[in-house]
């Protein structure tokens, strides 16, 4: 099972400020169905891990979580330069294929990782949280706009659009969303993988090379903390999100990554 797209909570969104407190009481509500007072790994890994040798990591260890062999882990880490095709990716919105592409068994479209971008694989069990896709979804939203408001950056939800954005406006421009953060998913036998990316400081004309996330409409692009004059180091961006995963999800344990996932190859394509 993957997830690509998310389905508005409890039908059409309130425009009033009632309606909006109304919203909010019931994501947080939706949210604390996944949390757990059990800890869960959470593994930095130093240097750049290659896509496949992340991949057969996520594989073995979401074996073991079912099997109930291993705690669940959150796996924070960052790629070498490379595009990835989710389940949905179209041929046309790969524009210009500078760096390797990979298949890939999460939801959504195309995306971009790289130097400065932080990607968080998310290994949890739902069958002992809440077995709820589109739920699981907007708490890792939420749980990415917790973040960012630790550095005074509003992140904001899409009920079409999957991911985390920022609403921006440009000289000229009657408007500008700039997506900061993409989520693409996968859940097997309950237990969810691969995860997030939030732009820290990454190279943003390398998501030239891709239509992102399938969004061709005028007015949406990409952004990142350094974009927006957040001088955060991933270190900084790492507290960030274990403060806030821990409002969301639960309590989280230092512990060691993955093995074999210290160097990555940059060298497998489509």
């Amino acid at each position: 099972m993957s997830i690509c797209s998310t389905a508005s909570i409890g039908g059409d969104t309130p425009q009033t400020a009632t309606g909006g407190i109304w919203l909010t009481l019931v994501r947080t509500a939706l949210n604390r169905a996944f949390f757990l007072d059990r800890p869960v790994d959470w593994a930095v890994s130093d240097g750049f891990v290659g896509y496949r040798e992340a991949e057969r990591a996520m594989e073995r260890r979401v074996a073991e979580i079912r099997r109930g062999d291993a705690p669940e882990l959150v796996w924070l880490l960052e790629h070498p330069p490379l595009y990835t095709a989710g389940t949905s990716a179209r041929d046309e919105d790969l524009v210009d294929p500078r760096f390797p592409v990979f298949k890939s068994p999460r939801g959504g479209q195309y995306t971009y990782h790289g130097p400065g971008q932080r990607v968080a694989y998310v290994m949890l069990n739902l069958a002992s949280r809440r077995r709820d896709v589109r739920g699981y979804v907007a708490a890792l939203e939420d749980w990415i706009i917790g973040a960012l408001a630790d550095f005074g950056v509003t992140g904001e939800r899409r009920e079409e659009r999957v991911g985390v954005w920022v609403d921006r406006k440009r000289p000229g421009a009657t408007a500008q969303e700039d997506k900061i953060a993409a989520i693409g998913v996968r859940i097997r036998h309950w237990v969810s993988f691969h995860g997030i990316a939030l732009n820290v400081a990454p190279d943003l004309s390398h998501f030239a090379g891709i239509i992102p996330c399938g969004v061709k409409t005028p007015g949406f692009g990409v952004t990142s903390l350094a974009e927006l004059a957040v001088p955060a180091t991933m270190d900084d961006a790492d507290a960030a999100l274990k403060r806030s995963f821990g409002v969301i999800f639960g309590p989280a344990r230092a512990a060691p990554a993955p093995a074999e996932c210290a160097v990555g190859e940059n060298a497998a394509a489509l």
